[in-house]
């Protein structure tokens, strides 16, 4: 599988880059700039030489002609950049990132955009592909340090059953990250307003925090469409 990142050369989009291509993905780095895109793989590259990394680079819309694709742009462009290759995304599972946030003074305040989160923003945008919002609490540096393991759940929504589970089995594949089926594209906005919390958390306390769920057991964490089968009462079992 062939994974496009569109705004692939921001710290979110090359630490993904760099984690999805050690665990045995194809990755294409998007950028406006073909050679900026060329800048950072080349970077990635040689950083990384141990890990083989399986990574090329092109414009938005040569990313865009992946099996899967990320748009990793900063949320105030991700539906531009979705909307100006739309033509390529029809049919494709696309996954949105991004989080709407603005900080007034020591604070970080979540925006709301005009349909509630940027996931759904792309999906108005672009109505024939299939979003789904994920990787929004994972941190950047911690997803790009390829010598250490990072643990977190990753939740993920969609309108979609296919997406969903398209993007479970992607985050599947990176160690110690558990796919988390939230529901409907709806539930975005939530996810999105999050994030807000997560880097007070950083700012407050000089870390990068991670989501970590308990009360989910690994055997139902698989991040399907259906979710897990509903489990039958202690007291209704017979010996």
């Amino acid at each position: 599988m062939r994974i496009g990142i569109l705004g692939g050369t921001g710290p979110a989009g090359r630490a993904l880059a760099a984690r999805l291509a050690s665990v045995g993905f194809e990755v294409m780095v998007g950028s406006r700039s073909k050679y900026r895109a060329m800048e950072i793989v080349d970077k990635l590259l040689e950083h990384w030489p141990e890990h083989q990394l399986t990574i090329g680079a092109a414009e938005n819309a040569g990313a865009a002609d992946s099996d899967v694709v990320v748009i990793a742009t900063p949320w105030d462009g991700a539906t531009q950049t979705a909307a100006s290759v739309e033509d390529k995304l029809r049919g494709k599972v696309v996954v949105s990132m991004a989080n709407a946030l603005t900080r007034l003074g020591k604070e970080f305040q979540p925006l709301v955009p005009p349909r509630g989160s940027v996931a759904a923003s792309v999906q108005a945008a672009v109505p024939q592909c299939m979003v789904a919002a994920a990787l929004h609490h994972v941190p950047a540096r911690e997803l790009g340090d390829l010598d250490h393991p990072i643990e977190s759940d990753v939740l993920i929504c969609s309108d979609h059953p296919s997406a969903i589970q398209v993007t479970s089995d992607i985050v599947a594949k990176i160690p110690n990250m558990r796919p988390l089926n939230a529901g409907e594209l709806a539930m975005a906005t939530p996810i999105e307003s999050f994030t807000a919390v997560l880097m007070q958390l950083n700012t407050h306390y000089k870390t990068r925090v991670a989501v970590k769920l308990t009360g989910i057991r690994d055997g139902e964490a698989t991040g399907s469409a259906e979710g897990p089968k509903a489990q039958t009462p202690a007291s209704e079992h017979t010996a």
